[in-house]
C-alpha cells in the first residue's frame, strides 16, 4: 500500500501524487494538525481558509472514490504533527511507500525526510505541479551569475509560456510596462466590491472550531474567502471583468478608506491550489485580446505571477536553510508591539495593519512600503518581521513570505532578490495616497516631535548604512540629498531617530 500525503497547501487537483496511486489499494492521507497551525499566530481566517478547503477537497476526493484517511483537527488527539498523522495511516496496513509533491517549506520537507529515515519508510517527493517552472530549471538558469534578477527570468518565462509574444517579442515591444502603473488613485474610476464567498454548512464548522479553539491574530468576523476551486474560478471572473481594466494604472496607489482598490485578492486561492496559474493568466490575456482591458494592467498581473511568484520560490530553494538567518544590514531593533494591535498614530500603518487584521490581507504596496518599509528604516530583527508577515496574511507560506520579506523588504540577504533597499521617506507615501492628510504626525516635517516618524528614520538609515549603498548607481541621488544636509541637520535628524527608537511603542 501506498500513502499519498497531501498538504494543506497543495489542494491542486493536478497534484502530481495521483500520477502514481492506485484508487482501489492506496490511501490519501490529509490532516489538520495542531503544529501547523499554531508554530507561529497565523491570522485566523488563514486558518480558516486552509482547513475549509482541505474539507472540501478531501470530500471531493471521496466522492471520486479515493480511500481518504482525514484527520480533522482535536486538541484532545496526539496527532499533533506531519510524523503523527503518518505513523496514525500507518496502521491502515503495511505501507511500502509515501508519496508527496515538493513542499512549500523547507522546514516540513526536513521534518518529512527525517521522519522517512528514523522510520525506514521511503519516501518519494515528486514535483509541485501549482509552478510553472520547476527548481532545477531555475537552478540552471541561475547557475554562474552574479546577480539574479527577476527582470531577466521573468523574460525567459514569457518565451517559455508564450504569453504576450508574437513571434518571440513582447506584445508592445517591451517586456516590462511597471512605469505605467504607479497613478495615484483620485475616486475615478469607481471601485467594484471583491466578490464575498458566504460560508457553506462546511466552512461554518470550521469558522466555530478554530474561533473555539486556536489563538491566532485577526479577526474571522465576514470570513469571505473562496475554498473550493468552482469559487476561485468565480473569483478570477470577476477580476477579470471589472477590476483588471483598472488594476494597472493604480496598482502602487495607497488610499486610505479601501482595502482592495482594482487588486484581485487571488495569491491566497493560488498558493492554496485551488487555481491554476497558467489558466489564471490566460484568462487576464484572454481579455486584452479581446479589447476588454490593457496592455500594462495585463502584463503587470502576468509579471506578478510568472515572474515574480516563480522567481521567488526559486530563490527560496536555491538558498535555503541559511537564507533565513541572513541579517546583512546587522539590524537589532525589536517589532513595534503595534504591528500586532494596530494602535499607532502613524495614519498609514494603521490602516494597513487594521486592514491586515481585518482581511488577513493588504497588498503588495502596504506591504513593501508601509509595513515593510518602516520595518526597514527602523532596523527591525529581519527575522522578527518576517515571523509576522508569515503569521498575518492568508497567503503567506515559508516559500514565498521569506524571500519577500528578508530579501525584498528588509534587504538582509545582501541583494540577492533586489538591486537596492526600498527605503523611502513620509513624501513617498504622500504621493501615492491620501494617508497623510489624515494623520496625527506632519509628513512635512523631518526632526521635530510633530514630524512624521518616517523621515527621521528614512535619512538615517542612509547615514547608517553610507559605506554599504553610496556606490549603488541607483543611491546616488539620495546620497546627493544627504550631503545637502549640515552636519548639525544631520545630527539633529540622527537624534530624532534615536528617540523615535527609544519611543517606538508610544508613536
Amino acid at each position: 500500500m501506498k500513502l499519498g500525503l497531501i498538504l494543506g497547501d497543495q489542494l491542486n487537483e493536478n497534484n502530481a501524487i495521483f500520477d502514481h496511486l492506485n484508487q482501489e489499494s492506496d490511501v490519501i492521507v490529509m490532516g489538520e494538525v495542531l503544529e501547523e497551525a499554531s508554530y507561529v499566530p497565523h491570522h485566523l481566517k488563514k486558518i480558516i481558509l486552509i482547513f475549509s478547503a482541505m474539507r472540501h477537497r478531501a470530500e471531493r476526493l471521496k466522492e471520486q472514490g479515493w480511500h481518504v484517511h482525514y484527520h480533522s483537527l482535536d486538541l484532545t488527539s496526539s496527532i499533533k504533527s506531519f510524523p503523527d498523522l503518518l505513523e496514525a495511516a500507518r496502521s491502515l496496513g503495511d505501507v511500502d511507500e509515501i508519496l508527496v509533491a515538493h513542499p512549500g517549506e523547507w522546514r516540513v520537507l526536513d521534518m518529512l525526510k527525517t521522519w522517512s529515515e528514523q522510520r525506514q519508510v521511503p519516501l518519494r517527493v515528486l514535483p509541485d505541479t501549482r509552478f510553472i517552472s520547476d527548481l532545477t530549471s531555475f537552478d540552471a538558469w541561475a547557475e554562474g551569475k552574479k546577480q539574479l534578477r527577476m527582470e531577466f527570468f521573468y523574460r525567459l518565462m514569457r518565451q517559455k509560456t508564450g504569453f504576450l509574444m508574437v513571434d518571440g517579442h513582447p506584445v508592445g515591444g517591451v517586456w516590462n510596462l511597471d512605469a505605467e502603473n504607479r497613478k495615484r488613485w483620485k475616486g475615478d474610476p469607481p471601485i467594484h466590491p471583491i466578490k464575498p464567498f458566504h460560508p457553506d454548512p462546511i466552512t461554518q464548522a470550521v469558522i466555530e472550531q478554530v474561533c473555539a479553539e486556536l489563538d491566532g491574530f485577526g479577526s474571522a468576523e465576514g470570513f469571505d474567502y473562496p475554498v473550493t476551486p468552482e469559487q476561485a474560478q468565480e473569483a478570477v471572473s470577476d477580476f477579470v471583468t471589472y477590476r483588471l481594466t483598472a488594476f494597472g494604472d493604480f496598482q502602487d496607489a495607497l488610499v486610505d478608506e479601501e482595502d482592495y482598490l482594482f487588486h484581485s485578492r487571488l495569491s491566497a486561492a493560488l498558493n492554496v491550489g485551488l487555481l491554476d496559474p497558467m489558466d489564471v493568466c490566460q484568462q487576464a490575456i484572454d481579455a486584452f485580446e479581446a479589447g476588454r482591458a490593457p496592455l500594462n494592467a495585463v502584463e503587470g498581473f502576468v509579471r506578478q505571477i510568472i515572474g515574480w511568484r516563480e522567481f521567488i520560490r526559486g530563490i527560496y530553494w536555491r538558498f535555503m536553510p541559511d537564507y533565513a538567518t541572513r541579517n546583512t544590514l546587522g539590524h537589532d531593533q525589536p517589532l513595534p508591539e503595534w504591528y500586532w494591535t494596530g494602535e499607532t498614530k502613524m495614519r498609514c500603518l494603521a490602516r494597513a495593519i487594521d486592514a491586515t487584521a481585518r482581511n488577513a490581507y493588504a497588498h503588495h504596496i502596504q506591504r513593501l512600503m508601509v509595513t515593510g518599509n518602516f520595518a526597514l528604516i527602523l532596523g527591525v530583527v529581519p527575522e522578527a518581521i518576517c515571523r509576522w508577515y508569515l503569521a498575518v496574511y492568508a497567503d503567506a507560506y515559508d516559500w514565498v513570505e521569506l524571500p519577500n520579506t528578508l530579501g525584498m523588504v528588509m534587504h538582509a540577504d545582501g541583494g540577492v532578490v533586489g538591486s537596492k533597499p526600498y527605503a523611502a521617506s513620509g513624501k513617498y507615501i504622500e504621493r501615492m495616497g491620501d494617508h497623510c492628510k489624515h494623520c496625527h504626525y506632519s509628513v512635512k516635517e523631518t526632526e521635530t516631535s510633530q514630524a512624521c516618524p518616517f523621515n527621521a528614520l528614512y535619512w538615517d538609515f542612509l547615514m547608517r548604512h553610507r559605506d554599504k549603498f553610496e556606490a549603488n548607481p541607483r543611491m546616488k541621488m539620495m546620497y546627493r540629498n544627504v550631503d545637502r544636509m549640515d552636519e548639525d541637520r544631520q545630527q539633529a535628524i540622527a537624534a530624532r531617530a534615536q528617540w523615535l527608537k527609544t519611543h517606538i511603542n508610544t508613536l
